[in-house]
């Protein structure tokens, strides 16, 4: 449960997600992000490595991989989602979480990590920041992480944090409705090689992907340590 007293702008998804889940319905599809499948491929994941899943929502992603039989750890700041995620994929439920991969810390490491529409919603370079050094601090010596934001490339904004839980109208596929605004961050190419390698991550690989129909554009990277 969090405290409405000290609740940080990044966990204002809790209230998104109470407000739809309340009405019997899902904030996100159930459409896996294509590259993440890819990704372990392209990179010989297999079942026997290690997986962890910073900020899986509703499970989009986090049901496609258990499915194909892989270790995976499934973390979100918002206990309304892993409750969720445990009630609707309740034969992975205990491969659920709740973590703030900005205050918390495990005792494993892994090698593989990866972040899906996650840290454009993180806004101050302290908390992007924190952000990448979890990701660096739980990974393998061999491991690589994928993170996806949104974003072209060019584009750099940012909202306003203390606005987070102020409810705003958003469009749904069930029609109009009033939830929480959340956070969002887009930052450009130079930025973001610039915030990875401040946070001694090195880049693999990157480019311009998708996650339809919820996203049409999103930056990704892949790295190492």
């Amino acid at each position: 449960m969090i405290n409405k007293e000290n609740r940080k702008y990044y966990e204002a998804y809790e209230e998104r997600y109470k407000t739809v889940h309340a009405r019997g319905m899902s904030w996100s599809s159930t459409i896996s992000t294509p590259l993440v499948m890819k990704t372990l491929e392209q990179y010989q994941i297999t079942p026997k490595h290690r997986l962890l899943e910073i900020g899986c929502g509703e499970g989009r992603d986090s049901r496609t991989v258990l499915e194909h039989g892989f270790q995976l750890l499934a973390t979100d700041v918002s206990p309304e989602a892993i409750a969720y995620c445990r009630k609707t994929i309740p034969g992975y439920a205990d491969h659920f979480r709740v973590l703030d991969c900005l205050a918390d810390q495990l005792t494993e490491t892994y090698d593989f990590i990866f972040a899906i529409a996650l840290i454009h919603m993180l806004v101050p370079d302290e908390d992007r920041n924190g952000f990448y050094q979890f990701i660096r601090n739980h990974l393998s010596l061999q491991g690589i992480a994928l993170i996806c934001t949104m974003g072209d490339g060019e584009m750099e904004t940012q909202s306003d944090i203390s606005a987070a839980w102020t409810l705003q109208e958003r469009s749904h596929e069930s029609g109009k409705m009033l939830i929480a605004a959340t956070s969002c961050r887009m930052v450009s190419w130079n930025t973001w090689e610039k915030e990875l390698a401040r946070n001694h991550l090195t880049l693999i690989e990157k480019g311009i992907t998708a996650a339809l129909p919820d996203f049409s554009s999103l930056m990704y990277a892949i790295v190492k340590r």
